[in-house]
């Protein structure tokens, strides 16, 4: 019994926790459900659930969000990337959904993100003259 209380006050190993972040990298675009990412570290999904959680700080769903969020943003770096298709590349269904959880997530809409981004990058660009 003092090895399983261990583990599970440890949360997953470092490897496995490297394991699933890989398969979530690798597969953005896709849909991401539970039973899969914990069926790469060979669990139930209710035990890699909390594992994960405890190892990362956030559930495996907010987790895969922020990751998609974070690789939109760098689509939206790119102007030549329209919205709707950084929307699927990211792996949401519709440009709508992907626009409102991009504004829940980083507090502004991805259109709105983009032209910081490109006001930032005019505004180095001038420094560097």
């Amino acid at each position: 019994m003092g090895i399983a209380a261990d583990s599970v006050a440890g949360g997953l190993p470092a490897r496995r926790v490297r394991r699933v972040t890989e398969h979530i990298e690798q597969n953005l675009d896709k849909p991401l459900p539970l039973t899969e990412l914990a069926a790469v570290v060979y669990m139930s999904r209710f035990h890699f659930a909390r594992l994960f959680r405890q190892s990362t700080g956030h559930p495996p769903r907010r987790f895969v969000m922020r990751q998609r969020i974070a690789r939109a943003c760098e689509f939206l770096a790119r102007s030549e990337l329209t919205i709707a298709e950084i929307s699927r590349r990211v792996g949401f269904r519709t440009p709508s959904h992907f626009t409102t959880m991009f504004r829940r997530v980083s507090g502004v809409t991805p259109s709105g993100y983009r032209i910081e981004h490109a006001r930032g990058a005019q505004g180095r660009g001038r420094e560097g003259r």
